[in-house]
């Protein structure tokens, strides 16, 4: 059995060539798929190439005067550093400024205008009951009948789970504040100048009802009559100073583009009732894309109490509106109590609808309400001067770094400089991919990173070269102390980068922006150390000791026998026998 264990080890040292043509052949794909994606730059953070600063400052909502408190603003600072940097590493800064201010900083290539509506979006999440809805503005047909008005998502469909076919019981109060705004609206509805009338399928208004509406029901009509969604500023103003607990108008955008306008019965579940939202991809059914939640045991009751009422009523009154900011960004039906604690949002819902939409559920329910108090163009100046220094010093240290290599290890820093080389581009592409692809964007830290694993990487190197350097000292000649060597320096440079790595994952578990660039990047260039040392370093050694330079010993090479203090090769020499006495006695 030991001579085709030897023959296959054989064949693996004669073959160093695979792993070279591996890691090049990689690296040519990476450059030509840099080149075509058009970004064959790393994209920048805002410290470098400028970008937005966005101001927002804090203000107390009716009936709490002392929410703003550092424990306040430190949860909104946590919810907006998420949504701006939920899909990956964009790098963008959110941060405190005094008692009462929140700065975010955008860098430049991000989306700007849907980071500003991300971090803009600071108003409490709410689930209400659709009383009445139709499509609104100028060109939308007058008053349609509210069963066969388009809805935000037309096919949005509110189901557990696991589905349940108990029920709860309504209470009291809310439906019967639910069906005076329904049926005042149905009582005071008149024929529009198309002769069509909007009025409910389950019953028909009555002509002396009006007189029976109460003030505030009335006033809410007049808003939803007068609303015109259309126009941003209407829409920005709708349902302002509202309580949840009252009934509001509202506006949103249905599947088709068009604008909707709501009367919505009083707030039944609050955003802080959502213990965790998720975008998945629904594989048993094929249905598409879909939103999944998990209520707190508080928000499951409150959700299945309104799931309950809203099964026994027929469209639109048996649909539910998601409330941010006093804008309907989904309008699912239920036709059953939804009691399991869990709910699924489905219909034609594309990745990135799904996952806004899980998005705004999952990070909806900020403690403040949020102004946009000023929005600035930031440039990269001072960053830019902060690079050309630290690259300055980079170029520095690498210098120092290859002096040390040619002075003490002569012919193999030739190795260790190729490997730093490739090292170097696998970063750049790699960064230069990451930017389109998740987001990633350099800054300072980012640079102080890659320029750290310098020393990670070079110190892989060494633990190799002082390996087969030790197995010289002992007598070998340079082909087996290379074999010989590396099983040892493997397991080395495995544990130490091993360490590395998980320094650098928990720095970017616990921390935010900048620091996040820094571990980032110190995770990545480790990772690539062991991806360059054992598909380039190693073979390129193994190659290297064929030549006769290495393997002769050249005084150059940094491998003399002479200069290492090398022993002699031990032999085996036969012991000498006792002298034997042949004289008779």
């Amino acid at each position: 059995m030991a001579a085709p264990k030897k023959g296959r080890s054989a064949s693996a040292q004669s073959r160093p060539g695979r792993s070279l043509a591996l890691i090049l052949i990689a690296i040519a794909a990476l450059t030509g798929g840099m080149f075509l994606s058009g970004h064959p730059t790393p994209r920048l953070g805002i410290d470098l190439a400028g970008g937005t600063s966005i101001t927002l400052e804090a203000k107390n909502e009716p009936g709490q005067p002392n929410a703003i408190n550092k424990t306040n603003m430190d949860t909104a600072v946590d919810i907006m550093n998420r949504r701006v940097n939920g899909l990956g590493v964009s790098e963008a800064e959110v941060q405190t400024q005094g008692d009462r201010n929140i700065i975010v900083n955008i860098p430049k290539g991000t989306n700007s205008k849907q980071a500003r509506e991300q971090v803009g979006t600071t108003a409490k999440l709410y689930f209400r009951p659709v009383l009445t809805t139709e499509v609104s503005g100028p060109g939308a047909k007058a008053s349609p009948s509210p069963s066969s008005s388009s809805s935000n998502k037309a096919t949005d469909k509110a189901t557990d789970k696991a589905t349940s076919s108990s029920s709860a019981t309504p209470t009291a109060s809310a439906t019967s504040q639910g069906r005076a705004v329904s049926d005042a609206l149905k009582a005071d509805t008149t024929p529009s100048a198309t002769g069509s009338a909007s009025t409910s399928p389950s019953s028909s208004a009555s002509p002396s009802a009006s007189s029976s509406v109460d003030p505030g029901t009335a006033k809410l009509q007049a808003q939803y009559a007068a609303l015109d969604c259309t126009d941003k500023a209407v829409r920005a103003t709708a349902g302002d100073g509202v309580k949840p607990s009252d009934p509001t108008v509202a506006c949103g955008q249905n599947s088709s583009g068009q604008w909707q306008k709501y009367i919505l019965g009083p707030a039944e579940v609050s955003g802080t009732d959502i213990k965790k939202a998720a975008a998945v991809y629904d594989t048993q059914s094929a249905a598409g894309w879909k939103v999944t939640m998990d209520f707190t045991s508080g928000g499951s009751k409150k959700f299945a109490a309104i799931t309950g009422k809203l099964a026994q009523n027929q469209s639109p009154q048996n649909q539910f509106a998601i409330v941010l900011d006093g804008e309907v960004v989904s309008d699912p039906y239920v036709n059953q109590a939804l009691t399991g604690g869990n709910a699924e949002i489905s219909g034609s819902f594309s990745q990135t609808e799904a996952q806004d939409l899980a998005n705004m559920l999952k990070y909806g329910a900020l403690p403040l309400t949020f102004k946009e108090a000023s929005v600035t163009t930031v440039t990269a100046a001072l960053g830019g001067e902060q690079l050309h220094a630290g690259l300055i010093a980079g170029a520095i240290g690498l210098g120092l770094v290859v002096i040390y290599l040619v002075v003490y290890y002569r012919g193999l820093s030739l190795i260790a400089i190729a490997s730093l080389m490739v090292s170097a581009v696998l970063t750049y592409v790699i960064m230069s991919l990451l930017g389109p692809t998740i987001g990633f964007a350099l800054n300072l830290p980012a640079v102080c990173g890659a320029i750290v694993a310098i020393g990670i990487t070079a110190d892989s190197f060494i633990v190799f070269f002082e390996r087969i350097r030790d197995e010289i000292r002992e007598g070998r000649t340079l082909r087996p102390a290379v074999e010989r060597a590396w099983p040892r320096a493997r397991r080395t440079i495995l544990v130490s980068d091993f360490v590395s790595f998980l320094a650098a994952a928990v720095l970017f578990i616990v921390t935010v922006g900048k620091v996040q660039g820094f571990a980032f990047t110190l995770g990545l260039t480790t990772l690539l150390d062991v991806v360059v040392v054992f598909f380039f370093t190693k073979p390129l050694m193994t190659i290297l000791a064929r030549r006769k330079f290495f393997s002769s010993g050249h005084s150059w090479s940094g491998l003399d026998p002479k200069r290492l203090g090398a022993q002699p090769p031990l032999r085996r020499t036969r012991r000498a026998s006792a002298p034997v006495d042949t004289k008779e006695a």
